[in-house]
Formats: C-alpha cells, structure tokens, sequence
C-alpha cells in the first residue's frame, strides 16, 4: 500500500514530533510496570470552528503516515540522553532509550475518512493498544489533524459562500511557515478549492496551479498596456491580467485592447483580476465594459483578503465575479487560530482484562469527557417531508463493548439530558469510524485527495441546510446512547463523591 507524504517533513524522520511530557510519561509507564496495559485514547474537539455547525475532518492520511512510519534514530537517541532534570542528573536512562529504539508501534486506530463533516464531541481519531504507545503518538495526532482540519472547515466555508464558483487558494505568502503552508494547501483542497498557486503543493500532492502576474510587472514596463502585451505574448495560453495597478477601470481598458488583440491571433484573455478598491462596483462597471466589447466570455476574478463573509455580501449584491482567489484568511485560519482538538484516555484494561471506563471530571461540563470505546451512528431521515428523505438525521455515540439495549435505541442530549430521540430497532445507519491500522499496520488503503474533496462536498450535501449557515446555524443532533450517558452520568457522581474529588 501506498501512503501520502506527510507536509513538510519525512514522517520516517520525526519521532520527535511531540512535547517532552509524552516522554517523560512514557517513561513513568514503562518504569511503573503499565507501559503495555492496553488503553483508548479519542481525539475530538469541543466547539465548532468559526463559529459554525460543523467541520471538515481533515489531516488523517498525514497522521496515519506518520504513525506507520515513526521510529526513533540515533540523532533522536543522542538528543534524548543529552537532556538532564532539574538535579542536573541524566533525564532518561540508557536502558529506556535502548527500548525506544527498538520500539515499533502494535496501535489499532480507527479514524474518521478525510472529509467526513463531523461534530463537537465525535471521535475523528480512536486509538486503542499499549498504553505507552498510546500516550506517545498524542501530540503528532493533535498537531496532524488540528490545523488541517480547521483549513479544511474554512474551506468548504468559503466554497459554499461561493455558491459553485471556483475558490482558488493563494495563501503561501501568509501561511505559518513552510510547513503550514503545505498543510493548509491540501486542507484547502481537501475543503473543496478547485486550485492553488502553491507550486510546491501542486508537485507534491496533484493539487491543479493557477496563478496570475504581479502588480510589479505591470510597474516593470514604461506603462500598462505594454505589460499586458508583453504578458500576453509570453503566455498566450494563460493569460489573467491584474488591472488595479494604477486606475481599475483604465486598467479593464486597457486589458479589453489587449484582449481583443489575443482574440485577433486565435488565444484568449482568460479573466481580469481585481485586488482592490469597491469590488461590487467595479466587477460590474468591469462587466458591462466586458461585454459590451464582445469579451463576455472573460472571467472576472477578485482577490484583496476575502473570506465567506465579504463573498457572501458580494453575491448578494450582484457583483459579477465568478473566481474567487482567498489567501491570508483560509491559509492562516485568521479568525480561528487552533481547532481546539484534544486527546483524551477514556478506556483500559483492568488486571482481569477486562474493559474499565476511564473519565475526566471538570467544573465545566464541556470538558467532562465521555468514557469508553466509542463509535459514531449516522442515522439518515427515513420518512417525512420527501426533501428530507435520505439527509443525515443525528449521530449517535455508543460504547462498542456495552451490551447493545434490547428493542428501541435512545439517543440524549448531553447538553439537556431531558432531550431524547428514539431510534426503532433495525434503523439503518453508518458507523463514522473505521479501521485504518491494525497492530500497526494498515488495513485500508490510502485515499486520494480527490477521493476526499469529494467526500466532502457529498456529506455537506446531506445536511440540513441550516447546519450551513455562517451566521446562527442549526445544531445537529448529536447524543449519546441511553446506556452510555447513564454510565457516564454514574461514573462522574462516583468521581464527585471519592475523597479529595475536586
């Protein structure tokens, strides 16, 4: 089987990708004896990003390259026994770090597809094997999934402002780094961006290129319409013209001589691009000069530091743009710096083996963690309003290791336990989780980028509409199964109730 490249890095190389208290606790486990107790770890996030009704999973082919291929080197080796404590004694022992260097992980994980629209509290990722290991691969899986993620949320954010305009991203210039900006590309595109001008992008992942001229091309030649002669005779076949360099409308002018020239010689001006200024009002005075020059078959293309708030308010004033170019707002996530994902224990083996909760108490609710080895339940509408049929209809969480309820499932609302849905016995549904690795091998093949951007786009076709609206949406019903919250529910009042429970 193949896997995808991991942005920015060899994933063969970077055992090291975490925080030192994930070594310093897999060394407590390892000297205290429970280094192999089997264990479940989720990763989940708490609040919807921008303030919407759902994301994108994205960023789990990288992380599952990275957990297939992680191994410890001797550079790693000699940089770990060259860290000391705070008595200036050696951190970690020789014996340990000779046990990571044999160390290849046996984890089963079981993850979300890239592109599965998912909600507060699902798993994107279960991992579930020795407990070591388990604790060790928290930091990469957060940092994997996290930020591609919320890219890929923005994303399909703006592709949905867009209303099946293409959305190009051209945020390399402003990303978070070399790194970042490959992650964010391929979120981008996971999300359903149709292109980038990110050419590294492009070779490592099959993403399409586009991309246009500066404003200092235009400022290269004694005047405009020279440049964008000179432009049109270097790249004939590919020819996008900036006009906003001096005056916009001089500019569309400018590029309508240009463009009729190209028409004379048998090429084509592709799009005008505009970057600043009164959008609404010079895509349309754009427009009609356009036209009335016989060139409506010209795109008009807007960039200047979109996102789906100003498209939406173009859209709905009429402006005649049909290719959007995001950049410093998708790349860098701008007003949503981190997911807020985490990576919770929920589960391990107890000394008869068998399966013990494991729960997280907090004065917030929200943090309160949920217990067990969890799957999700897609339940789709059966009947009603025929607009309705086949939508997704809620998503259930369900411990698998619970003895399944007999008859009718009931799914809670964690939110307002007095909320409850039943589900008769035999509804169809789909489980979002699915196994990837398998004592650390893969058991599914990788998926392709366009598999996922796919994916994408059908399951946000799928729900209600209100899930989608940028501003208020509709919440998605997301419970729990009766017999989980009841053990949830018990577990916290046991938690409470033991001496020197906070």
């Amino acid at each position: 089987m193949t896997t995808p490249p991991l942005p920015g890095a060899d994933p063969a190389h970077s055992a090291l990708l975490t925080d030192l208290y994930q070594l310093t606790m897999a060394l407590g486990y390892w000297r205290s004896g429970r280094a192999e107790r089997e264990a479940a770890f989720h990763l989940y996030f708490r609040t919807a990003p921008f303030g919407g009704g759902y994301a994108v999973a994205c960023g789990i082919e990288p992380a599952l390259a990275y957990l297939e291929a992680l191994r410890f080197d001797d550079a790693d080796l000699t940089y770990l026994a060259s860290l000391h404590g705070a008595d200036g004694t050696t951190l970690f022992p020789p014996d340990f770090l000779d046990a990571l260097s044999k160390l290849r992980l046996t984890l089963d994980v079981d993850v979300v597809p890239e592109g599965t629209v998912v909600f507060p509290t699902e798993p994107l990722v279960r991992v579930r094997g020795p407990l070591l290991q388990a604790q060790l691969v928290e930091t990469a899986l957060l940092v994997h999934v996290g930020f591609p993620t919320l890219v890929a949320t923005k994303a399909a954010r703006l592709c949905l402002a867009a209303g099946g305009d293409p959305v190009v991203e051209f945020g390399l210039r402003r990303a978070q780094g070399p790194d970042g900006g490959l992650s964010a590309t391929r979120a981008s595109y996971v999300g359903g961006c149709a292109a980038t001008s990110h050419v590294l992008a492009g070779q490592r992942f099959g993403i399409p290129v586009r991309g246009t001229h500066a404003h200092s091309w235009v400022m290269a030649f004694d005047d405009e319409r020279q440049a964008f002669d000179a432009y049109a005779r270097a790249l004939p076949n590919n020819v996008v013209l900036l006009v906003d360099t001096y005056d916009t409308l001089d500019g569309v002018r400018n590029a309508i001589t240009t463009g009729l020239r190209l028409r004379a010689e048998g090429h084509r001006l592709d799009a005008i691009r505009l970057d600043s200024g009164d959008l609404a009002y010079l895509s349309r005075q754009a427009r009609r000069m356009l036209d009335e020059a016989g060139l409506t078959d010209v795109a008009i293309m807007a960039t200047n530091d979109l996102d789906e708030t100003v498209i939406t308010s173009l859209k709905q004033q009429g402006a005649p743009i049909t290719i959007w170019g995001v950049g410093t707002r998708l790349a860098t996530a701008y007003d949503q710096p981190a997911l807020g994902a985490v990576y919770k224990l929920t589960a391990m083996r107890d000394d008869a083996g068998a399966w013990s909760p494991r729960v997280k108490v907090s004065e917030q609710a929200a943090k309160t963690t949920i217990p067990g080895l969890l799957q999700v339940r897609r339940y789709r509408v059966q009947d009603g309003d025929p607009g309705e049929v086949g939508q997704f209809a809620a998503d259930m969480l369900v411990d698998e290791h619970a003895p399944p309820p007999d008859g009718d499932t009931v799914m809670v609302d964690p939110l307002d336990p007095t909320r409850r849905r039943r589900f008769a016995a035999g509804t169809p549904w789909e489980p979002l989780l699915v196994p990837a690795l398998q004592a650390g091998k893969r058991v599914r093949d990788a998926e392709s980028l366009d598999a996922a951007r796919v994916r994408a786009r059908s399951q946000l076709a799928g729900f209600h509409g209100g899930i989608k609206r940028l501003v208020n949406p509709h919440r998605h019903p997301v419970g729990l199964e009766l017999g989980l919250h009841e053990r949830r529910t018990a577990l916290v009042m046991e938690m409470r109730g033991a001496p020197g429970a906070a």
